[in-house]
């Protein structure tokens, strides 16, 4: 997600050391709640060996997908000069951990908030940056799918690229609804056939990935 906030100019690609803090941050609290979810304790039960697991899964997959969603946006605000930085929302990451304990996930990690003059244009563009980077990540980590079967390699690395691919299409799907601060919004407010295009793809990517090749 992006915000546009009401200077100078900022390049190149820099960050601040609370920015690198809010980044990691983000990343480990999703990355474990993500892994809850998964596999939620119940009962008691607490098996720390899938945890670790699941937890490393996720860092590679979900935590990279939110990271380069967000550096995209960050990249494009930079490049129309404006001032953009990642601020992690600290609540609503706790929340995201206490959902995933109880069975469901709820996640809003943060967001790139960007300032300067800026058209509806560029403000669009920096809104997709991040939906179309998922679906670039979801074909890097589609042959790693079928690696296992290919050349015998390890079977997480199926699991990583299953996961992989399933988040990204998922992101750029969510962050696509032209709803409050969710990245449509702003490219509906742009150009609405650019938004039909590709809220319409990622819908169709993603249900469509679905009926192949399932949830998990």
């Amino acid at each position: 997600m992006s915000y546009r906030t009401h200077s100078r100019s900022q390049s190149p690609l820099e960050f601040s050391n609370r920015e690198l803090f809010d980044l990691a941050v983000a990343w480990i609290a999703l990355s474990v709640a993500f892994a809850l979810f998964l596999d939620p304790p119940s009962a008691g039960r607490f098996d720390l060996e899938p945890f670790l697991y699941l937890t490393g899964l996720s860092f590679v997959t979900v935590g990279v997908a939110f990271l380069l969603h967000e550096l995209a946006h960050k990249v494009v605000a930079i490049r129309f000069g404006q001032v953009a930085e990642f601020r992690a929302d600290y609540g609503m990451l706790f929340l995201a951990i206490m959902s995933a304990l109880v069975g469901f996930l709820f996640a809003a990690p943060g967001a790139v908030y960007h300032r300067g003059r800026i058209t509806y244009r560029e403000n669009g563009l920096i809104a997709l940056a991040g939906p179309v980077t998922n679906h670039g990540l979801a074909v890097v980590f589609l042959p790693l799918m079928f690696l296992p079967a290919a050349v015998g390699a390890p079977s997480f690395v199926g699991q990583i690229g299953h996961m992989g691919v399933l988040i990204n299409l998922f992101l750029a799907a969510f962050n696509m609804i032209p709803f409050g601060p969710l990245d449509g919004k702003s490219v509906w407010q742009w150009h609405k056939g650019v938004f039909a295009l590709v809220f319409g793809l990622s819908l169709v990517f993603l249900a469509g990935f679905l009926l192949l090749f399932g949830l998990w």
